[in-house]
């Protein structure tokens, strides 16, 4: 505990938190410092305006001046607070994924109207989601559409128990398994949709990311290899036999690959069925069908 870790006002804890982060110059300086307030203190945005004088103890205050501390060297708040919001899901967080982040529901939006209907007319879908991370494009579909079924495929053991844990706690668990697979190496079976958020940063380029990310989500799940498109690469050669006929393929793509993704698919015997882009109006999404 510092020297300055005497109990304090929620408002003066408040108004101190975000000028630090303000100070050190981090953007969205209001909405981290509240965020950490809130999850160490266990208050919320109407005590802040109800009980602003509320006294926060000295331990707790210890807590998030250390949260503050570990925002303002650059990691991200999500990641100090072990958890984040995706599709209104809370989704534990751990070293080995990445957060899921708001551009990522596009690819679920464009999913769900085609697996609403398959599920619908067979009574049935099922979805395999490559490099699940969180879990959190599975764990989505699943929650919006109770008569399916997902698998979770990842290389990282850590990543699968996160999302593992988070398919429990959403009690989805019953519907949701894992695979330690490289793609599709130890995938068997046949799937109405294959969902994929995979690493499409060119490896030249990883260094110039954001410190937060650079320094805080895993390589791996980054690293497209030297022109971004390795995983779509694989992917497109090996996705024919774990997809239904009239099944699809949707994937997250950089914002300047949507017409080398195309032509990769496209020579693997796929067409485009829809493209979409993020809140940036950036190209985000592609979705193919054989």
């Amino acid at each position: 505990m510092t020297a300055d870790s005497a109990p304090r006002s929620l408002a003066a804890l408040l108004a101190s938190a975000r000028g630090s982060l303000a100070g050190a110059g981090i953007a969205d300086a209001a909405l981290d410092a509240r965020l950490i307030v809130e999850h160490f203190s266990a208050t919320s945005r109407a005590e802040a305006i109800s009980a602003p004088e509320r006294i926060i103890a000295a331990e707790v205050v210890a807590a998030i001046e250390a949260a503050l501390a570990r925002r303002i060297a650059g990691e991200p708040v999500h990641r100090i607070l072990g958890f984040r919001e995706f599709y209104g899901l809370r989704l534990a967080l751990s070293a080995e994924t990445l957060e899921p982040r708001p551009d990522t529901e596009v690819l679920v939006d464009a999913l769900l109207p085609f697996l609403r209907d398959v599920a619908a007319r067979e009574g049935a879908c099922r979805i395999i989601d490559l490099g699940t991370g969180t879990g959190a494009i599975a764990l989505t579909l699943l929650s919006e559409i109770p008569l399916a079924t997902a698998v979770g495929v990842d290389l990282s053991e850590d990543a699968l128990a996160t999302a593992r844990g988070n398919a429990e706690r959403l009690g989805l668990g019953e519907r949701f398994s894992v695979q330690n697979s490289d793609w599709f190496a130890e995938v068997h079976g046949k799937f109405h949709a294959i969902a994929a958020n995979p690493p499409y940063i060119p490896t030249k380029d990883l260094l110039s990311l954001q410190r937060e990310v650079r320094n805080f989500d895993p390589a791996r799940a980054l690293d497209g290899g030297a022109d971004g498109l390795d995983a779509y690469r694989a992917i497109a050669k090996q996705a024919e036999i774990h997809l239904e006929p009239t099944g699809r393929v949707a994937l997250e793509i950089g914002h300047t690959q949507k017409e080398a993704v195309t032509r990769l698919f496209e020579a693997a015997g796929y067409r485009a069925v829809e493209a979409r882009s993020d809140l940036a109006g950036h190209d985000r999404v592609l979705v193919f069908q054989r």
